[in-house]
């Protein structure tokens, strides 16, 4: 399923290697050893019997000069006095360590989430936008679930040639820019003629390839969850070792990509273009199309198809949509909702029509098969007024046709609750970690993982809301009826939307480069300052204080709360992970 992302992602990684070094030489200069400076401070308190500046492990001021040994840190104004704004001179070992353990997996899984698409900049794009934004990419996954399962409760009910197959087609299409057109009787005389009864299971057939579990999918995704858990049973067996440079945190708000790599290996989605591309066009060969002198071939008329993979729009609802990789599946969910359920009432009114055995042809009579659901071709021919009739597809769009399908807002909303638990339980856990660690409170790490996760929430909302917007401006973009106001209206509108998507893509870029920047930042200790130790942004300055010295403290909050965020990393994951299988289950094959 990777395709296409294979030389970037590892020149991306390749980055990071002098970026390492960079910030090694960087912070030699302003390196600073807090433990010997604290030493050194509190020594020099013992010998002047002066206790100011100097704290106990629950931050409570030391008052008798008989417990200035027992002091284990000290408060954020003494620290900035006595050491500086510097940061911790940090190990290149511990660096290069945590980043191949708690980074490095992750990043060599983001190359089996699907791709696919015509241009290598697309399936770099959606790399990014699935990091940026794993919110975006749970929420494309479950509502091109939900929109498979409606559609084929849909058809349920419908007893009229091909409509099994037309199931499997529109839920293979979820991936592509889909088009349904009437015009010329196409999608009237493609379900109604015999003549197309071959066309309906060859694309069917297709259209039906997996692309799920392989070896590398399996490696990789095997190697993310055992360094995981080898590094987190590390961590809490020596909470002591590299407190404040601990990656538990980073694997944590990362744990989110197993879940959306194994559910899109679920659901294997459709996305390979050329594939897709080549299946319409050998399929297009055989369909048939209703005309007064009798049944042509449909390419012998146009160019145009009744169900096609419109890629050639000049202004599409959004330039999204043309994209295969399935994170854009957001764009694609509301026009291909309203083309399938299209497809779905035509089938239905004729299914009803074959139910009172009512042919198509005007005056003729109904003439009983040999099987029992079998319907005889003659029943099924007719000129193009016949066949429009039969499937009651108007000419043109009727003047109040609805541009959103039945139940699309539900499915969305549906849709958009488990992405968002599985960020925040992610995100949620990392925070845990972090806040926990000594001195309790809000920090710089803490504050970094919170930024991470209301960046991702953002970002699905400003592109979820532009494809809303774009497709109710496109559905109305051919009236001419409307006043100049109105018309002014959706010109406005559409920019919004334009610049909704283009800022979504631009904080999901950001987004992305700020997730790994701020696990680099940990592991390189450059949170490791007087500000960042002493939670000033929880506590505040005349509260803060920082805790140094950990060896004799009692960590059994941190331990408890690095527990407790291991569970909730993890069983939401699971969870996840379990309704998916749940969901993808029901998909007919």
């Amino acid at each position: 399923m990777a395709t296409g992302l294979g030389t970037p992602l590892y020149k991306s990684i390749g980055v990071l290697c002098p970026m390492m070094q960079l910030m090694r030489d960087t912070m030699r200069t302003y390196a600073v050893n807090f433990t010997d400076c604290f030493i050194n401070f509190r020594n020099h308190a013992s010998t002047t019997h002066n206790v100011s500046g100097l704290v106990d492990e629950n931050g409570g001021n030391i008052t008798n000069t008989s417990d200035i040994l027992q002091a284990v840190g000290f408060t954020y104004d003494m620290c900035l006095s006595q050491c500086g704004h510097g940061t911790q001179k940090p190990s290149w070992a511990n660096t290069s360590q945590q980043f191949s353990a708690w980074l490095l997996p992750y990043l060599a899984l983001i190359s089996q989430l699907p791709f696919g698409a015509r241009h290598r900049v697309d399936n770099l794009m959606s790399a990014i936008l699935t990091v940026g934004s794993p919110v975006l990419a749970g929420y494309s996954m479950i509502l091109t679930i939900l929109n498979a399962r409606w559609i084929s409760r849909r058809f349920e009910n419908v007893s009229f040639p091909n409509a099994r197959h037309a199931v499997r087609i529109l839920i293979s299409l979820q991936q592509t820019p889909l088009k349904i057109t009437n015009e010329d009787s196409l999608l009237s005389s493609l379900i109604v003629l015999p003549e197309n009864d071959d066309w309906w299971p060859t694309i069917a057939d297709f259209l039906d390839y997996t692309l799920t579990w392989t070896i590398a999918s399996a490696t990789c995704i095997a190697w993310v969850i055992v360094a995981y858990l080898l590094t987190v049973v590390g961590s809490l067996s020596d909470i002591n070792a590299n407190i404040n440079s601990n990656g538990q945190g980073a694997g944590s708000v990362w744990l989110w990509l197993v879940p959306i790599v194994i559910g899109w290996l679920q659901l294997s989605p459709k996305c390979d273009y050329v594939r897709i591309k080549r299946a319409m066009d050998n399929a297009d060969a055989m369909a048939f199309v209703a005309a007064h002198h009798g049944v042509m071939k449909a390419s012998d008329l146009s160019e145009r198809r009744a169900i096609s993979i419109d890629s050639t729009l000049e202004h599409p609802p959004s330039p999204d949509e043309k994209s295969t990789p399935p994170i854009y599946n957001y764009a694609r969910a509301i026009p291909w909702s309203r083309s399938a359920e299209d497809v779905f009432d035509a089938f239905r009114m004729a299914s009803n029509n074959s139910r009172m055995h009512r042919p198509v042809r005007t005056g003729d009579l109904w003439k009983n098969g040999d099987g029992r659901n079998a319907i005889e071709s003659s029943n099924r021919s007719g000129n193009p007024s016949e066949v429009n009739a039969y499937c009651r597809l108007p000419r043109y769009a009727a003047p109040r046709w609805n541009p959103w399908a039945s139940g699309i807002f539900f499915r969305m909303f549906v849709a958009s609750l488990l992405p968002i638990a599985l960020q925040w339980a992610t995100t949620g856990a990392a925070v845990m970690v972090v806040y926990f660690t000594p001195a309790v409170g809000l920090g710089c790490r803490s504050l970094g993982y919170i930024i991470y996760g209301a960046l991702a929430t953002m970002v699905w909302a400003m592109l979820v809301t532009s494809s809303i917007i774009s497709h109710y401006t496109y559905s109305y973009s051919g009236r001419s009826s409307w006043s100049p106001f109105f018309s002014i209206a959706m010109r406005l509108a559409k920019v919004l939307s334009n610049l909704l998507r283009w800022g979504g893509k631009f904080l999901a870029t950001v987004n992305a480069v700020w997730l790994v920047t701020a696990s680099m930042l940990q592991f390189a200790d450059v949170y490791d300052n007087c500000y960042c130790n002493s939670s000033v942004l929880g506590r505040g300055v005349q509260h803060a204080y920082g805790i140094v010295v950990i060896d004799d403290l009692d960590l059994g909050l941190t331990e408890a709360a690095w527990w407790g965020a291991l569970a909730l990393a993890c069983s939401t994951s699971l969870g996840f992970i379990f309704l998916m299988s749940l969901l993808t289950d029901c998909i007919p094959t």
